[in-house]
């Protein structure tokens, strides 16, 4: 007896009760923050990696760890700190001598070999190290010496960033920042959330999360939003979403070109057609949509645009900015079907 295949349509139903229970494990645990947790997912689901924004205490780290308990794969943490090196990061080669006298090198593998792996205070570390993750991050591997070697597969970065304490820092330089998928801010909870959390975890109780998919489900599921449809129009309406945030681009309105000093490169649109196969293949969709688009705007375009001093002056934020744009930019005119 031969069993049916199943068709697109049940895979991607499939895939959203997995989207859904993984959110619900996670809220055992973290309380509001939907957005976020959306759009860490996306990046998970599309190889990307993750720049978490946000003052301490709202538990940015507790996000990831938690993450990497629902879905079953490896997890470590580096702190970054002003004397970190990166060798710290990726290994290092160290001599050994053997029982007949005889030495060589072997590897030792550093932290940088996981499947989740957390850059706590990205910007507390000099630019030396920093940079040690920028292969990692866009090759997935590492090169020590002669040797390069692969990263494990799934491999994310998420790294997290304090806005508030700028002395002693060291902010990322633009080619990294680009490697970021999404900037995602981490804002205070609501009054009800906060009490919320401030119920649940003043209790003494700890809270058990259910493991979800495995490292092998997540390969398969990047596969999946991989097919997910994008149209002629949507990719269209994302050129042009993109390269409107270029003031020298002709297509850039009046106002991108008095507030910006430069604007997103390609990398952007990528990410805007990727993130938007995430979010329509979560929610059991077969194509991207215009709102897809829109909806990750911000976390793909924030950290790729540079205000000037007047934008400053005006008080309008990178946010603000990106808004304005996604109201100003009307989608590609769909031709009308002629008998």
């Amino acid at each position: 007896m031969t069993t049916k295949p199943r068709s697109l349509g049940d895979v991607l139903h499939e895939f959203s009760q997995h989207r859904r229970l993984m959110q619900e494990e996670l809220q055992k645990v973290i309380i509001g923050q939907a957005d976020v947790i959306e759009q860490i997912f996306a990046a998970v689901f599309t190889r990307g990696h993750c720049l978490l924004v946000g003052v301490p205490g709202l538990a940015k780290t507790l996000r990831v760890s938690t993450l990497a308990r629902i879905l079953d794969i490896q997890f470590k943490r580096i702190q970054f700190t002003p004397d970190l090196m990166p060798s710290d990061i990726t290994g290092t080669n160290v001599l050994e001598e053997d029982e007949r006298g005889r030495r060589d090198f072997r590897f030792v593998h550093g932290p940088i070999f996981t499947n989740i792996l957390l850059a706590d205070e990205i910007n507390r570390t000099p630019p030396k190290t920093q940079a040690a993750l920028l292969q990692a991050m866009q090759e997935r591997e590492v090169t020590v010496g002669k040797q390069t070697y692969n990263l494990p597969d799934p491999f994310f970065t998420i790294a997290t960033q304090n806005p508030i304490e700028q002395e002693g820092t060291y902010p990322l330089p633009e080619a990294q920042l680009d490697r970021f998928m999404f900037d995602i801010k981490v804002d205070y909870p609501s009054a009800d959330e906060e009490q919320q959390i401030l119920a649940s975890t003043t209790r003494g109780q700890e809270v058990e999360v259910r493991k979800v998919l495995s490292g092998k489900a997540i390969l398969n599921l990047q596969n999946l939003v991989g097919k997910v449809a994008v149209s002629e129009y949507i990719v269209q309406y994302v050129s042009r979403l993109v390269r409107a945030t270029r003031p020298k681009d002709d297509s850039a309105p009046e106002f991108i070109r008095e507030l910006i000093d430069w604007g997103a490169g390609p990398r952007a649109g990528q990410f805007l057609i990727q993130g938007g196969k995430a979010l329509a293949a979560m929610d059991g969709r077969f194509s991207v949509s215009i709102e897809d688009v829109q909806k990750i705007a911000i976390p793909v375009l924030r950290h790729r645009i540079s205000t000037n001093f007047q934008a400053q002056a005006e008080g309008m934020t990178n946010e603000d900015i990106i808004e304005r744009l996604i109201r100003e930019t009307p989608p590609p005119v769909i031709p009308k079907y002629e008998k």
